[in-house]
């Protein structure tokens, strides 16, 4: 459980970033908004299937923030 509660404070954060970065570049808070649905929704997808990948490449049992 813990790891999905990362993943989607990661999402949060991705979100409000990805925003201002395409409204700071592009003046246009309709470019911003439809940049920040789409790039952090599929990144937050392959961030949490990266962290599942290496912690079976490990081999080890999940720790600290990514235990479930």
């Amino acid at each position: 459980m813990k790891q999905v509660q990362k993943t989607a404070s990661f999402a949060v954060l991705h979100f409000i970033t990805a925003f201002s970065v395409a409204w700071a570049m592009t003046g246009s808070v309709l470019i911003g908004g439809a940049v920040a649905l789409v790039e952090p929704a599929i990144n937050t997808v392959v961030y949490f299937l990266h962290e599942k990948f290496w912690q079976r490449k490990v081999g080890t049992a999940p720790t600290g923030a990514f235990s479930a």
